[in-house]
Order: C-alpha cells, then structure tokens, then sequence
C-alpha cells in the first residue's frame, strides 16, 4: 500500500539526508546548443544567454561546488533528409546520443546535473543518459506541451514534439524506425512520467495520455486544485512506494507568455512566476533531484533585449530554487550568532 501524510513526510526527509549525503554539494552545467528539432533558429543560444544572466554566480552563492562544463559541440550532418515527415532526424538523433554519453557521464561522477538547452528534442538524450545510471528514475514533464507524438501522429513533423514517444517502453511499437535513432531504447514506463502545465495538446497526444494512464496535470488542473495539491499528488504517484532519482524536464514555455516571452510556441495562461518556484522548490525539497532540463529559451524571438533577460533571468530563477535557493534568501551558514560583551560600570549609571 502507499505510504501516505506524515510517515510519507518522515521517509521523504530520511532519504533526502541519505541522497544529500551520497551525491555530496556539487552542481555541473552542461550545455547543449542545438536547434533542429524544431524550425526556429536561435534556441541553440539558449544556454549562452541563462549563464549570461548569471547563472553560475548564483549557483555558486549557494553551498555547492559548481562545475561548468562548457558546451557541447554538435557536428552539422549535411545529407539530411525529411523522414516519413520527420525534419532532421540524422542531426537530431546524433545529438541526443552525443547528449546521452555527457549526461551518464556525469551522474556516474556525482553530479546533480543542470542540463541547459537547446530545443526540448534534448529531452530523449538527457533521459536516456540519466536511465544509464539510474534506471529507476521518475520524470516530471514541465511544458505546455506533451511531446508525446510520434512520427506517425505529429502534425509537424518536429521532433521537439516527440521526445517522451521515444522514451516510453508502452509506445515502442508506435515509434517507426527513423535514420540517427538506432541507439535510443526506451527506458522509461507511463507510471514514471508525470506532466505539469499542459494546455495545448495535439489529438494523437490525448489519446497515449488517456490509454496509457498517464499522469497529468493541466493549467485547469492547477487552478482547480492549487500547485501545492498538485506537487503532492505528484510525488506521491512517483514516490509514494519508492524513493527513485528524479529527473525534471523544464520546457520554459510552461510560464505564461508575460513572463517568458522569448521561446518557440508560447500558449496562453501559462505558470505563474510563483507557481514555476514552487515546483521547483518542492523537487528540491524531496532531496532526489539528479538532473534537470532547462529548454527552449530563444533569445532570437524575444520582440526585445528586456524580454530576452527577463527570460533567461527566469530560467536562472528555476535553476536555482531547484537546487536549494529558498525565498527567505540564500545565505551562507552561521552556527552561531556572536554575543556582545556589555559594560556593566555604564549599566549601573
């Protein structure tokens, strides 16, 4: 049965220390400057504008070790032809298993991982990389969108759209053959997948939702019940019978269009400033974060340079609450508050 309230509460807190303790302070950045999964250049300087934004100093202020490890460099394949309607499938699948070798890598080494891109076709490499040393990990899916089509069902034919389809073990028959993404085998079930923030979601993506029993939350979803409910069934469907790694894939899209408006496919009535913190917030708080995913900040759609900053300042905002700052600020530990010697001579006057 699931554990539910305080004892779920007390185990979360135990096995947080324990994670702490077993992943050390230190925080990688990764790179990946890559845009062919969807039709918009610019997305490829995302990663360059959120540390612009002050990325690694921020991390830094915090107790950790901050690593970053630059960017990774994609080789262009040329001949790259349209597959079954599917854009860019050579370029798109080499990246993503150049993206899936750095991620393993660094998990191996004890990481928390701060993956930053690029366009959320990125989602298949660092997952699978994750799966390599942690195959039990949970996902949470943060984006307006599902990215569940398949090159069957996506009406674009973007494979920023189609991430998760490649990731689940349920859809492995629904996933064609496509050239560049022989190497990808699906690692995660329906049950390790939960998404937060959707409001636009194509027909073949509602179906796999509804048949899979995946679990979802809509921007309705999250006015009815309130992003603390929403974070509570969240983790009690992830973790509620087991404490796993997660791995948080955060579109930037899932924030309204007012507060992220430099990105590919904004959709109305999106997070809240306060709502996007507390989940990432919460993440934090389980104490199993191991990688995330900061995706599709494009700085070429932004109508202006304030827009640009105020994205990627945003996407820094994300990073760092989910890997430990809080909104009582972020300071350096003090043990003890030293005691003032008083004069007792000028007390008796």
């Amino acid at each position: 049965m699931a554990l539910k309230g305080p004892l779920l509460r007390l185990l979360r807190t135990k096995l947080r220390n324990t994670f702490h303790q077993s992943r050390g302070q230190s925080v990688a950045v990764l790179g990946a400057p890559f845009s062919r999964g969807q039709k918009r250049r610019g997305v490829e300087h995302g990663p360059r504008v959120i540390r612009d934004a002050g990325l690694i100093d921020r991390l830094s202020a915090l107790d950790y070790s901050v690593h970053d490890f630059g960017d990774l460099s994609f080789h262009t394949i040329e001949d790259d032809e349209p597959y079954m309607e599917v854009k860019s499938p050579r370029n798109v699948g080499a990246a993503n298993q150049m993206l899936s070798g750095a991620v393993s890598r660094a998990v191996r080494a004890g990481y928390t991982l701060v993956m930053l891109g690029g366009d959320h076709s990125l989602g298949i490499g660092s997952v699978c990389g994750h799966a390599q040393q942690c195959p039990d990990l949970c996902v949470i899916w943060v984006d307006a969108h599902a990215d569940l089509n398949t090159p069957v069902t996506s009406p674009s034919g973007n494979l920023h759209g189609q991430p998760v389809s490649f990731l689940l073990k349920e859809l492995q028959e629904k996933v064609p053959d496509i050239p560049g993404f022989s190497w990808v085998k699906p690692v995660l079930s329906a049950r390790d997948l939960v998404y937060i923030g959707l409001r636009d979601v194509d027909p073949g993506e509602h179906h796999f939702l509804k048949s899979l029993g995946i679990h979802y939350f809509t921007m309705r979803d999250i006015d009815r019940l309130g992003i603390r409910r929403v974070m509570e069934a969240t983790f009690d469907h992830l973790l509620g019978r087991k404490q796993r790694p997660i791995h948080l894939s955060f579109d930037i899209d899932a924030f309204d269009p007012s507060l992220a408006p430099a990105t590919g496919t904004p959709v109305n009535g999106g997070l809240t400033y306060r709502e996007g913190i507390y989940i990432t917030e919460e993440v934090h708080n389980t104490g199993l974060l191991s990688v995330m995913d900061v995706v599709e900040v494009n700085p070429a759609l932004g109508p202006n340079p304030e827009a640009v900053e105020a994205t990627a300042s945003l996407a820094v905002d994300i990073v760092a609450s989910a890997v430990g700052q809080t909104r009582e600020g972020a300071h350096a530990s003090i043990e003890e508050v030293p005691a003032v010697k008083k004069d007792t001579e000028q007390l008796c006057l």
